[in-house]
């Protein structure tokens, strides 16, 4: 008899398992020119791929099941769509803001309406006091959203969307024991290490090398570059990064001044890009520095670089001189280091 409970428990568990996967339909706009092409569909949090299908009738059109409510991001062609929620229900996307029809992304785009609201209340303000009345509202908006859903993913896409990658180590810390649930995250986890490391490789500290698989079967570490006599100013950039292509404009001003002055190099660095695009970029803005391709996510991780483009200036020695200056901050500090 007790097996037989037993059994019967066991069943009734995995019917309740198999029940708690409801479906979901993912309707995402897609121009003509993408029509036929390959729409992935991916975690937005691991990385981790979900489902893919063609674009057809210019549209990616998911379905499947699921347990429970994830970040997600469908990519088409290198193009990346908006971050939404993936959950329960028929889910469609308006250019403006993003995912609507189903229940945490409308919750998600009243919230952002909210907030575009009080950003054109701030922008529209004629004296300090209202524009501190306005960021105000907008801390109370986060707080109190953050604070009614510190257990799901909707509060975890507004802690993303915060602060969050602007906060060192200490501050993560902090943030994760006032939202536990967060921390368990894999970009939590990424964004805590990424701090750290970026606390590691502050002005003052030396670089870490990496070595990266090049297309011609090669490998490139950064020591062939730095630490080798000579100051570097090494740019971690991408092709599709619009600020990145505007900081190269710099680095070409910085290459005339001390052309005839062999005591400088300049490295380029492609992350999170495709090695073609890379290849086209450099070509089309005429960049003479050699580059390293392919680097990915290796060297970001490494120096706790959470945005691009990332301009480090290196002593003879390896020691770090400058970090995530650009413009006049940048030449000025090459002028001092040189000089």
């Amino acid at each position: 008899m007790k097996y037989t409970r037993i059994l019967f428990a066991a069943a009734a568990f995995a019917a309740a398992c198999t029940a708690s996967a409801e479906p979901y339909k993912v309707i995402v706009p897609m121009g003509e020119d993408v029509e036929g092409a390959m729409a992935r569909l991916v975690n937005f949090d691991t990385g981790a791929p979900i489902d893919s299908v063609l674009v057809e009738d210019k549209a990616a059109r998911f379905e499947g099941d699921i347990d429970e409510p994830i970040l997600a991001r469908v990519f088409v062609d290198g193009q990346r769509q908006p971050v939404f929620i993936l959950e329960p229900g028929t889910i469609s996307f308006n250019a403006q803001e993003g995912a609507f029809g189903s229940m945490l992304n409308d919750q998600l785009r009243e919230i952002g309406r909210t907030i575009q609201q009080i950003g054109v209340q701030y922008q529209q303000a004629t004296d300090d006091v209202a524009r501190q009345a306005a960021y105000t509202r907008y801390e109370a908006v986060i707080d109190s959203t953050l604070a009614a859903n510190n257990d799901n993913v909707l509060g975890y896409f507004m802690f993303l969307n915060g602060d969050a990658g602007q906060l060192d180590a200490a501050g993560l810390r902090e943030q994760f024991a006032k939202y536990p649930a967060f921390a368990g995250y894999e970009r939590s986890r990424k964004l805590l290490e990424a701090a750290e490391h970026r606390e590691a490789t502050q002005e003052g500290g030396k670089f870490i090398d990496f070595e990266i698989p090049q297309p011609d079967g090669t490998i490139a570490r950064l020591s062939d570059y730095v630490g080798k006599g000579k100051y570097t100013l090494v740019d971690f950039w991408a092709s599709w990064c619009g600020p990145c292509i505007r900081q190269t404009a710099v680095l070409k001003d910085i290459q005339q001044k001390y052309k005839d002055d062999d005591r400088l190099d300049i490295l380029g660095v492609a992350v999170w890009d495709e090695v073609d695009a890379t290849r086209q970029a450099i070509q089309q803005h005429g960049l003479t520095w050699p580059c390293i391709l392919d680097a990915q996510t290796i060297p970001t991780d490494l120096y706790g670089i959470s945005g691009i483009p990332c301009i480090i200036l290196f002593g003879p020695d390896g020691t770090i001189l400058s970090r995530d200056k650009q413009d006049d901050d940048l030449r000025a500090a090459v002028d001092a280091a040189l000089n």
